[in-house]
């Protein structure tokens, strides 16, 4: 768990499983798996599992984390939570029933409110009538091109109290990004020594789309060579905004 998260959309994070595998072609430079591959040789626990060298590495093999579920009940202040920024949920070597753990968790930690991101859209599309679905989550899938717009398909039929979209990295034009049953849209351009452009007209698009849904819009970064290189303006104005989040429910001392 990291407290006072770098990410601009949240406020924490809280990793209980951790390890992936690409799937698509927004994982090409995934930051997650060249950062466990770091954590690893430094000897972090949860960093010990390699995946496969195809499509993982070192230290970067699915796990779960058991001792890991009681974290948030150590967070005495209410903040805003990205589960599994070091994983996916809904990988096909996470359990449904440690999913169902993850998510009870966060039912009975509704001060605090949590966002899961997935690019297994189509497990969590199939299993989501086995899972009790908390107010205080968010879901959101990844969608960095057109190839992936199932995505969001998949994604407004599960009965989450808020569902968002994260077009990042965006490497392409989302034209006819469906927006009916989504709270949200994230975009934000690949950092890293091989990022990949992102073209603003691909983001004024998206910002467009939503302001005429009246979905809440956030552009996170222009990345480059690292997340801040270019900054976060669009058209001379950072766009920061959010869905209303679950109102905090005050923790007995």
């Amino acid at each position: 768990m990291a407290d006072g998260s770098a990410i601009e959309w949240t406020e924490a994070t809280w990793n209980p499983t951790t390890g992936c595998d690409r799937v698509s072609a927004g994982c090409d430079n995934c930051y997650a798996l060249a950062l466990a591959k770091r954590l690893k040789a430094m000897g972090a626990a949860k960093y010990q599992v390699d995946g496969n060298s195809k499509t993982s590495g070192p230290g970067f093999g699915v796990t779960v984390h058991p001792e890991a579920l009681a974290l948030p009940y150590r967070w005495r202040q209410p903040r805003l939570v990205f589960v599994n920024s070091m994983s996916d949920l809904f990988h096909a070597k996470v359990p449904i029933g440690f999913i169902r753990d993850v998510l009870a968790v966060i039912a009975d930690t509704p001060q605090h409110t949590y966002q899961v991101l997935t690019k297994r859209s189509l497990r969590m599309r199939r299993v989501a009538d086995r899972l009790d679905w908390p107010a205080n989550l968010w879901m959101g899938v990844s969608v960095e091109n057109d190839v992936q717009l199932d995505r969001v398909e998949h994604l407004r039929e599960v009965p989450a109290a808020v569902r968002f979209i994260s077009a990042e990295p965006l490497l392409g034009p989302l034209p006819g990004l469906p927006l009916d049953g989504i709270d949200w849209v994230i975009t934000g351009g690949e950092s890293g020594p091989r990022a990949r452009p992102c073209n603003p007209d691909w983001v004024r698009g998206i910002r467009d789309g939503c302001e005429d849904a009246g979905v809440a819009f956030f552009h996170k970064q222009w990345g480059g060579i690292r997340p801040k290189s270019l900054g976060r303006e669009l058209d001379g104005r950072t766009h920061d905004a959010m869905p209303s989040r679950v109102p905090p429910v005050a923790v007995v001392e």
